[in-house]
């Protein structure tokens, strides 16, 4: 986005009739597509081959390490994402001092979201009760709380 010259030149292939009008993000996700439907095309075969014939047990092993593809696969887009989160939360977020290092691999974003915390003012004769919204950000290893900025 930050890139005017890369996004001019993504438009203009986006629009060539060559690539039927599909963004650069269709194109990224085909490798995912094809794996996902040669998974269906290995359990049409073990359907239609002879139980225990080698053609079931090549098919089978085939399986096998296809289902190991697609599950490494899905692992690593997780952990991009869980990546590409902690980069953007690092980006919002400004600490005092920073001793705290949010970007690490083994580190990951949970669940966040927005709290309201609850003030009581004891200083005064009458209970006063004033509110402020704080975030919660729970990751697999520490909860950061956090304010917005004033």
């Amino acid at each position: 986005n930050g890139n005017a010259g890369f996004q001019q030149v993504l438009e203009r292939l986006e629009s060539d009739p060559v690539c039927q009008r599909l963004s650069l993000k269709s194109f990224l996700i085909l490798p995912f597509q094809r794996i996902t439907r040669l998974k269906l095309l290995l359990q049409n075969i073990l359907k239609r081959t002879r139980p225990g014939s080698e053609e079931e047990v090549q098919a089978t092993q085939a399986y096998d390490a296809l289902e190991k593809l697609i599950k490494d696969c899905n692992e690593n887009v997780q952990r991009m994402k869980s990546t590409e989160e902690l980069i953007y939360l690092s980006q919002k977020i400004e600490f005092e001092c920073k001793i705290f290092p949010l970007i690490s691999q083994s580190r990951r974003l949970v669940k966040c979201g927005e709290l309201t915390a609850l003030d009581y003012s004891t200083l005064s004769p009458k209970w006063k009760v004033t509110t402020r919204p704080i975030y919660l950000h729970l990751f697999n290893d520490c909860l950061l709380l956090s304010r917005p900025k004033e």
